[in-house]
């Protein structure tokens, strides 16, 4: 039933303290039957974690799988000489602890430093007691209670011995740690080359190290694939503690056959007792292992400021399919690009904005990442091209353009260029008014993949663009070759240029090198009037930013471009 030598447990651990204070007796405990020794699942008033078998009556009780009674060992004549007997005991009391097959493993028992007899009372409870000591055995089994791989306790003994502390002491501070051994992808590589077999040797080695690490006393919970938990001993220092913790776990990984391939991360979570259920416990141990993850020391604490930050992240992520199939709350905004030699506008970027139903407006910057990295990305940009097309059927006799941002993922998609054709006829739209604008980064994830989408689209017209220029990780030499028009440098850029003729060096240089390439240059948040008069000197065609405009509605577009045009 692999219970020998595995860590203590609290569930066990009640039952002992409860036989010892229903006897009186100091010493209470769990002892299980090996070939040559008693080994103790749970102990009260006893310091060490076996005794030989030899003249031990747990031994009798386990032979017999009967109650066994020694109400003075000194005059006993087979345990007055014993092991116990020697060290001070003289009463003893064990009742069996037997499967429903009828298999005796060993004894309930208490044990008292002065002779006495017992009642019909306690000999009732004490069995009652060892009944309850079975009961979790069979339940640790059968539902269960210990993972297989590494006889650890697996996460329902975490989840029941957290809520069992909570009632036991209630507000006392508890450190939790979980230890993550590996990233998914790490372990996913390893299978691939290794095998799933390694896999579980590696399990196997990192548990059997955190238990060197910790020490025999310390109880582990192998609570996910690569994750173990445990809680620090009682009274510690927190900071102490976690520095000793990562030396000692790290000192264990590097010592390890797994070391070099693997990173761990510890996540740490300090609580009262009974102030958080369980489950968000733990959730909140899987929160500090995210963090560390992004640490320099790969250790966090847990923090409910960036937890809030995950979870609200998390309940965009959750919501924006709603918004997706709502009519109120995902809508476009229109930034204007003004021609810089004219300061004639000659279209805009269409912007996505959402006005969450509970949260109120989300910025972009915040949702559009998560979007982009889920499921949602395809009916994101869908969403966003039929508004923008919408829009444009309205704009293009008046010579405007619209852009429309594409991601990574959107490139991705084998027939994404196709959906692109197929909307802009739905709309009735002149492809030469419609411009896509991807970033470097997106373009290069799959050079090819993305070369060839990008030609299928330029072929029809469909003008293209490349944004945040100078932020990515392109290779000049394959830019040339993309079918792209337009190069948008990053606002990043254009709003340093005040700081310095540094500054400005780099800007100039992006904006000849895209000339010669034969790019249309627009500048990204342009914010006064000197940054625009500097970008004119420089040649650059195009610029955008709230020096002209901030994003608008499309009734305010209309109301701003014709106060412009009776302006000029």
């Amino acid at each position: 039933m692999n219970l020998l030598d595995t860590p203590p447990s609290e569930s066990f651990d009640r039952i002992t303290r409860m036989a010892s204070q229903i006897f009186g007796l100091p010493i209470a405990a769990v002892s299980l039957t090996d070939r040559d020794r008693q080994w103790f699942k749970s102990r009260v008033g006893v310091e060490h974690w076996s005794i030989p078998r030899e003249k031990a009556p747990c031994g009798e009780v386990a032979d017999t799988a009967g109650l066994v009674i020694i109400p003075d060992f000194s005059k006993h004549p087979c345990y007055a000489d014993s092991l116990l007997g020697q060290n001070g005991i003289r009463f003893y009391a064990g009742a069996p602890l037997v499967t429903r097959e009828g298999f005796s493993l060993g004894a309930l028992c208490v044990l008292g430093t002065e002779p006495r007899e017992v009642t019909e009372r306690e000999i009732d409870a004490l069995q009652d007691l060892a009944a309850m000591v079975m009961a979790q055995i069979e339940l640790q089994h059968a539902f269960g209670r210990i993972d297989p791989l590494s006889g650890l306790p697996n996460r329902n003994q975490f989840l029941d011995d957290l809520a069992d502390l909570a009632k036991d002491r209630p507000g006392y501070e508890q450190i939790t740690v979980l230890v993550d051994f590996a990233l998914p992808e790490q372990i996913s590589s390893y299978a691939r080359v290794m095998g799933p077999g390694r896999v579980d040797d590696v399990i196997r080695d990192a548990a059997q190290d955190l238990r060197l690490a910790l020490g025999p006393q310390q109880t582990i919970y192998h609570v996910a694939a690569t994750q173990f938990a445990f809680l620090a001993p009682a009274d510690v220092e927190r900071t102490t503690y976690i520095e000793h913790l990562t030396r000692d776990v790290g000192q264990a990984r590097q010592n390890s056959a797994y070391g070099t391939v693997m990173t761990s991360a510890i996540g740490v979570a300090v609580f009262p007792a009974g102030t958080m259920a369980a489950q968000d416990i733990l959730r909140a141990l899987h929160s500090a292992v995210h963090a560390a993850r992004s640490s320099s020391d790969h250790v966090s604490v847990y923090s409910s400021e960036v937890d809030e930050q995950y979870r609200r992240r998390y309940r965009l992520l959750q919501d924006f399919g709603a918004a997706l199939a709502s009519s109120d709350q995902l809508r476009l905004v229109y930034q204007p690009r003004i021609d810089l030699k004219s300061g004639a506008c000659l279209g805009a970027e269409a912007l996505l904005r959402w006005r969450h139903p509970v949260l109120g407006d989300v910025s972009p910057v915040e949702f559009i990442p998560i979007v982009e990295h889920s499921p949602h990305v395809q009916a994101m940009t869908a969403f966003v091209l039929d508004e923008a097309l919408r829009q444009l059927v309205r704009w293009q006799h008046d010579g405007l353009s619209l852009s429309v941002n594409v991601s990574a993922a959107n490139l991705d998609e084998p027939d994404f260029a196709t959906s692109i054709v197929a909307a802009v006829g739905r709309h009735r739209v002149d492809t030469a008014w419609l411009e896509l604008e991807v970033t470097e980064s997106a373009v290069m994830r799959d050079a090819e993949h993305a070369r060839r989408q990008l030609e299928a689209l330029s072929d029809t017209g469909i003008r293209l663009a490349i944004d945040d220029f100078g932020t990515g990780y392109s290779s000049l030499g394959y830019l040339q070759t993309l079918p792209a028009k337009v190069v948008k440098i990053d606002q990043s850029f254009v709003r340093n240029l005040d700081d310095g003729e540094k500054e400005r060096s780099l800007v100039r240089s992006m904006i000849n090198l895209s000339h010669d390439l034969r790019y249309r240059v627009v500048a990204e948040g342009v914010e006064t009037p000197q940054v625009a008069d500097w970008l004119r000197q420089q040649g650059c065609d195009e610029a955008q930013g709230y020096l002209f405009s901030r994003p608008l509605e499309a009734d305010q577009f209309e109301t701003w471009r014709q106060s412009r045009s009776l302006a000029a």
